[in-house]
Protein backbone atom coordinates (compact mmCIF):
# COMPACT_ATOMS: atom_id res chain seq x y z
CA UNK A 1 0.00 0.00 0.00
CA UNK A 2 1.39 2.78 -0.88
CA UNK A 3 1.65 5.88 1.52
CA UNK A 4 -0.89 8.74 2.46
CA UNK A 5 0.33 11.74 0.27
CA UNK A 6 0.65 9.02 -2.63
CA UNK A 7 -2.88 7.71 -2.31
CA UNK A 8 -4.29 11.44 -1.94
CA UNK A 9 -2.03 12.35 -5.40
CA UNK A 10 -4.18 9.14 -6.99
CA UNK A 11 -7.08 9.89 -5.43
CA UNK A 12 -6.59 13.79 -6.57
CA UNK A 13 -5.67 12.06 -10.72
CA UNK A 14 -8.56 10.36 -10.87
CA UNK A 15 -10.71 13.25 -10.03
CA UNK A 16 -8.40 15.36 -11.95
CA UNK A 17 -9.01 12.74 -14.98
CA UNK A 18 -12.81 12.55 -14.70
CA UNK A 19 -12.97 16.22 -14.88
CA UNK A 20 -11.06 16.10 -18.12
CA UNK A 21 -12.90 12.86 -19.56
CA UNK A 22 -16.47 13.25 -18.32
CA UNK A 23 -18.45 15.46 -20.64
CA UNK A 24 -20.65 17.79 -18.95
CA UNK A 25 -23.32 17.53 -21.53
CA UNK A 26 -23.53 13.84 -20.06
CA UNK A 27 -23.90 14.47 -16.20
CA UNK A 28 -26.19 17.66 -17.04
CA UNK A 29 -28.83 14.04 -18.65
CA UNK A 30 -28.28 12.51 -16.04
CA UNK A 31 -30.16 15.41 -13.94
CA UNK A 32 -32.29 16.08 -16.42
CA UNK A 33 -33.51 12.79 -16.60
CA UNK A 34 -33.96 12.26 -12.99
CA UNK A 35 -35.84 15.36 -12.67
CA UNK A 36 -38.11 14.84 -15.18
CA UNK A 37 -39.02 10.90 -13.24
CA UNK A 38 -39.50 12.93 -10.08
CA UNK A 39 -41.50 15.75 -11.85
CA UNK A 40 -44.10 13.20 -12.92
CA UNK A 41 -43.78 11.33 -9.91
CA UNK A 42 -42.60 8.50 -11.09
CA UNK A 43 -39.76 6.59 -9.32
CA UNK A 44 -35.73 7.20 -9.50
CA UNK A 45 -34.82 3.51 -8.30
CA UNK A 46 -30.68 3.02 -7.90
CA UNK A 47 -29.25 -0.28 -7.63
CA UNK A 48 -25.68 -1.63 -6.86
CA UNK A 49 -23.58 -4.66 -5.15
CA UNK A 50 -21.21 -3.66 -1.73
CA UNK A 51 -19.93 -0.32 -1.59
CA UNK A 52 -22.25 0.57 -4.48
CA UNK A 53 -25.52 -0.70 -2.50
CA UNK A 54 -24.25 1.30 0.21
CA UNK A 55 -24.29 4.05 -1.92
CA UNK A 56 -27.67 3.51 -3.38
CA UNK A 57 -28.80 3.72 0.09
CA UNK A 58 -26.78 7.03 0.66
CA UNK A 59 -28.40 8.25 -2.68
CA UNK A 60 -31.95 7.62 -1.85
CA UNK A 61 -31.55 8.64 1.88
CA UNK A 62 -30.53 12.00 0.35
CA UNK A 63 -33.02 12.64 -2.05
CA UNK A 64 -36.23 11.00 0.46
CA UNK A 65 -34.99 12.97 3.29
CA UNK A 66 -32.90 16.15 2.37
CA UNK A 67 -29.80 17.15 1.12
CA UNK A 68 -29.22 20.61 1.58
CA UNK A 69 -32.60 21.89 1.62
CA UNK A 70 -35.72 21.45 2.99
CA UNK A 71 -38.40 19.97 0.30
CA UNK A 72 -40.68 17.54 -0.18
CA UNK A 73 -39.57 13.96 -0.16
CA UNK A 74 -38.59 12.55 -3.45
CA UNK A 75 -39.36 9.00 -4.76
CA UNK A 76 -36.38 7.36 -4.73
CA UNK A 77 -35.58 3.40 -4.04
CA UNK A 78 -32.07 1.98 -2.94
CA UNK A 79 -32.95 -1.79 -4.30
CA UNK A 80 -30.47 -3.10 -1.99
CA UNK A 81 -32.23 -1.63 1.36
CA UNK A 82 -35.01 -4.19 1.87
CA UNK A 83 -33.19 -7.19 3.50
CA UNK A 84 -36.67 -9.69 2.91
CA UNK A 85 -36.65 -9.21 -0.53
CA UNK A 86 -32.79 -9.73 -1.06
CA UNK A 87 -32.74 -12.81 1.13
CA UNK A 88 -35.91 -14.60 0.09
CA UNK A 89 -35.63 -13.66 -3.39
CA UNK A 90 -32.00 -14.81 -3.17
CA UNK A 91 -32.19 -17.70 -1.22
CA UNK A 92 -35.41 -18.75 -3.32
CA UNK A 93 -34.48 -18.22 -6.97
CA UNK A 94 -31.13 -16.26 -7.25
CA UNK A 95 -29.05 -13.33 -6.29
CA UNK A 96 -28.61 -12.76 -10.47
CA UNK A 97 -31.85 -11.24 -10.43
CA UNK A 98 -32.67 -10.02 -7.40
CA UNK A 99 -32.39 -6.13 -8.72
CA UNK A 100 -34.57 -7.47 -12.06
CA UNK A 101 -37.28 -8.36 -9.53
CA UNK A 102 -37.63 -5.28 -7.99
CA UNK A 103 -37.50 -3.30 -11.31
CA UNK A 104 -39.97 -5.79 -12.34
CA UNK A 105 -42.21 -4.24 -9.40
CA UNK A 106 -41.65 -0.72 -8.91
CA UNK A 107 -40.34 -0.21 -12.33
CA UNK A 108 -42.33 1.99 -15.25
CA UNK A 109 -41.97 3.65 -18.52
CA UNK A 110 -40.38 7.22 -17.18
CA UNK A 111 -39.08 5.76 -14.37
CA UNK A 112 -35.13 6.38 -14.01
CA UNK A 113 -32.83 3.40 -13.25
CA UNK A 114 -29.55 4.36 -11.60
CA UNK A 115 -27.26 1.06 -11.77
CA UNK A 116 -23.46 1.91 -9.96
CA UNK A 117 -20.80 -0.86 -10.85
CA UNK A 118 -17.54 0.10 -10.82
CA UNK A 119 -16.39 -2.81 -13.07
CA UNK A 120 -19.77 -2.77 -15.39
CA UNK A 121 -19.89 -6.71 -15.15
CA UNK A 122 -22.14 -7.45 -11.93
CA UNK A 123 -24.65 -9.94 -13.26
CA UNK A 124 -27.58 -8.83 -11.12
CA UNK A 125 -27.19 -5.14 -11.65
CA UNK A 126 -26.53 -6.16 -15.89
CA UNK A 127 -30.03 -7.95 -15.47
CA UNK A 128 -31.59 -4.86 -13.40
CA UNK A 129 -30.73 -2.59 -16.51
CA UNK A 130 -32.16 -5.11 -19.37
CA UNK A 131 -35.25 -5.19 -17.07
CA UNK A 132 -35.56 -1.47 -16.77
CA UNK A 133 -34.81 -1.54 -21.07
CA UNK A 134 -37.57 -3.83 -21.46
CA UNK A 135 -40.05 -1.02 -19.30
CA UNK A 136 -39.01 1.87 -21.10
CA UNK A 137 -37.31 3.31 -18.22
CA UNK A 138 -34.36 5.93 -18.49
CA UNK A 139 -30.65 4.08 -17.59
CA UNK A 140 -27.70 6.05 -15.98
CA UNK A 141 -24.81 3.73 -15.69
CA UNK A 142 -22.45 5.21 -12.84
CA UNK A 143 -19.10 2.64 -13.53
CA UNK A 144 -15.54 2.62 -13.65
CA UNK A 145 -13.30 3.08 -17.34
CA UNK A 146 -14.87 1.82 -20.23
CA UNK A 147 -18.33 0.88 -18.63
CA UNK A 148 -18.03 -2.85 -18.97
CA UNK A 149 -21.14 -4.87 -19.93
CA UNK A 150 -22.98 -2.04 -19.03
CA UNK A 151 -21.15 0.68 -21.58
CA UNK A 152 -23.88 -0.69 -24.20
CA UNK A 153 -26.79 -0.95 -22.39
CA UNK A 154 -27.60 2.19 -20.54
CA UNK A 155 -28.53 6.23 -22.03
CA UNK A 156 -26.36 7.48 -20.18
CA UNK A 157 -22.94 6.30 -19.07
CA UNK A 158 -20.96 8.11 -16.13
CA UNK A 159 -17.44 6.23 -16.12
CA UNK A 160 -14.73 6.80 -14.05
CA UNK A 161 -11.40 6.51 -15.92
CA UNK A 162 -10.15 4.27 -13.56
CA UNK A 163 -9.96 0.46 -12.69
CA UNK A 164 -9.29 0.95 -8.82
CA UNK A 165 -12.51 -0.18 -7.07
CA UNK A 166 -11.63 2.58 -3.72
CA UNK A 167 -10.83 5.54 -6.27
CA UNK A 168 -13.65 4.98 -8.20
CA UNK A 169 -15.93 4.61 -5.84
CA UNK A 170 -14.53 7.99 -4.18
CA UNK A 171 -15.39 9.88 -7.50
CA UNK A 172 -18.51 7.96 -7.88
CA UNK A 173 -19.45 9.80 -4.50
CA UNK A 174 -18.82 13.23 -6.09
CA UNK A 175 -20.77 12.57 -9.00
CA UNK A 176 -24.18 11.75 -7.54
CA UNK A 177 -23.37 14.23 -4.57
CA UNK A 178 -23.36 16.73 -7.92
CA UNK A 179 -26.76 15.48 -8.79
CA UNK A 180 -28.39 14.95 -5.58
CA UNK A 181 -27.45 18.85 -5.25
CA UNK A 182 -28.69 19.72 -8.57
CA UNK A 183 -32.13 17.89 -8.55
CA UNK A 184 -32.55 19.46 -5.19
CA UNK A 185 -31.83 22.94 -6.74
CA UNK A 186 -34.24 22.76 -9.34
CA UNK A 187 -36.70 21.04 -7.55
CA UNK A 188 -36.76 23.42 -4.47
CA UNK A 189 -35.61 26.70 -5.89
CA UNK A 190 -35.77 29.70 -3.31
Amino acid sequence: MADFRSYLNDSLAVMSALGNSLDAARVEQAVAAVLKALEADKAFLICGNGGSAADAMHIAGELVGRFLKERRALKAIALSADTAILTAWSNDYSYDDVFARQVHAYGEPGAVLLAISTSGRSKNVVAAVAAAKAKAMTVIGLTGKGGGNLAPMVDILLDVPSTSTPLIQQAHMCLYHYLCAEVEARLAPR
